[in-house]
């Protein structure tokens, strides 16, 4: 008689040897995915230097910060042609996104859009130059996945994540005045920080020509 073969089941060791395969597939897409976000980080990170960079070309071309239309060193005066300023710098690798006409302070991640701003934590004319990075036009408070692209540019220019310390902290208040069509906003004084970036944080402010 013939032996009925037709439904014969896997072995332990075929069984096996599928979970490890399957194992090995799921480590390299969580390790692809690990890659794909260090990268995305590592560009805004590029992109936002790139901000404060334009910021030092302009200086060096004009004399002024882009925005000090008084030229007392501060960034405000009677008007705060922030945007005016490094759009008309005919930069060869501008910062700001859109084209021509319709340039935007704007750094696109994936589905993330943040927003760049200029101005100081005293007010026009008073307090400290600072860069500002906002998740909207209107500085609202960050998701946890934003966070991560924050926090990200605090370990590059401090060396740690705390949001208190150093040259990039966290506020936890949307600045007194943003004029967004201008790229500029500012604190009526400086802001008190928290002590770790977290949802409520509204804001990475950046001390890029001074300490804090």
């Amino acid at each position: 008689m013939k032996r009925e073969t037709g439904n014969r089941g896997f072995t332990l060791v075929e069984l096996a040897i599928v979970l490890v395969i399957i194992g090995v597939i799921l480590g390299a897409v969580i390790k692809g995915q690990d890659l794909i976000d260090s990268a995305k980080t590592k560009k805004f990170i590029s992109t936002s230097k790139t901000w404060e960079i334009s910021q030092w070309t302009y200086l060096d071309r004009k004399g002024v910060l882009a925005g000090d239309v008084d030229k007392d060193g501060k960034i405000g005066g009677p008007t705060t042609p922030v945007e005016g300023d490094l759009t008309g710098a005919n930069f060869i690798n501008p910062p700001y996104e859109g084209t021509t006409g319709s340039e935007t302070n704007t750094i696109t991640m994936g589905s993330y859009t943040f927003y760049v701003f200029y101005g100081t934590d005293g007010g026009d004319d008073a307090g400290k130059n600072i860069m500002m990075i906002c998740k909207d036009a209107a500085c609202g408070t960050f998701t946890d996945a934003e966070l991560v692209y924050i926090e990200a540019m605090d370990v590059a220019l401090d060396g740690s994540s705390d949001g208190l310390n150093g040259q990039v902290v966290g506020v936890n208040a949307a600045p007194g005045t943003i004029t967004a069509a201008d790229w500029y906003a500012r604190y009526a004084a400086a802001a008190a920080v928290p002590a770790a970036w977290t949802t409520s944080t509204s804001a990475l402010v950046y001390y890029f020509d001074a300490k804090r």
